[in-house]
């Protein structure tokens, strides 16, 4: 009894159609993400985790994309995302889509996406949104244990300063999808970017300090010895 209710708890957060209004979900981030895939280069793509393997990536420039996860059969590779298999700096790109809100590591989950990732690689990683009517849900009874109310929701702010302490530059941070249950064509939804039930933040890893600090260029006081003539620094 106790490892069918594992079971089901798993598979609960596994894809899309798993959580409720999940499918507006999946297309209002595919609609955000779509006019970057021209402008992300380099040579190897990783999607981790179903949520980021479910995303249309088919307008990227990169040509080698491919997908881990911890189980399944539409994956590329199995394996834990705390310790993924790959060089240090080896991946171009990694797609972070809702991890960090089924992670019970979301701290050094982001530290390994940092180890894989080249210098100026891109980060794209998404949550769901504390303040916003999903998040709401997690106060209500009947809600708060079903999908997605039950999983770990991160403000902005809190995963932008986890970025700065990584040394990220941050080039969009939005939210939307403000209504879950209705299309992300909808007037509202496509209008108001605000409070929306989804987080998206794209970011580049950058290796030198984003904020320059300017260096003081101290003069050495030189003094000039009365008796011996001697100059002393």
């Amino acid at each position: 009894m106790k490892s069918a209710r594992i079971t089901q708890r798993s598979k609960t957060h596994d894809s899309w159609e798993d959580i409720q209004w999940g499918e507006y979900y999946r297309i209002a981030l595919n609609q955000q993400l779509k006019p970057w895939w021209p402008k992300i280069f380099g040579f190897h793509l990783l999607k981790i985790g179903q949520y980021s393997l479910q995303i249309d990536t088919k307008a990227s420039l990169i040509n080698h994309q491919f997908s881990m996860n911890r189980a399944g059969s539409n994956c590329q590779l199995l394996g834990e995302y705390n310790e993924m298999p790959f060089k240090n700096k080896s991946i171009d790109a990694c797609l972070l889509i809702q991890q960090l809100s089924y992670s019970t590591n979301p701290h050094r989950l982001l530290r390994e996406a940092d180890r894989v990732l080249i210098d100026d690689g891109w980060l794209i990683l998404s949550n769901f949104n504390p303040f916003s009517l999903l998040g709401i849900g997690k106060y209500i009874p009947l809600l708060s244990k079903q999908q997605p109310y039950c999983s770990n929701m991160f403000s902005t702010w809190r995963q932008l300063y986890w970025l700065s302490l990584l040394n990220y530059e941050v080039l969009q941070q939005q939210s939307f999808q403000i209504i879950p249950w209705i299309s992300p064509d909808h007037f509202i939804n496509r209008n108001l970017q605000f409070a929306g039930c989804i987080n998206l933040i794209i970011a580049r890893k950058r290796t030198l300090p984003l904020t320059p600090t300017p260096i003081k260029l101290m003069q050495p006081s030189i003094k000039v010895g009365k008796t011996l003539g001697v100059v002393k620094s």
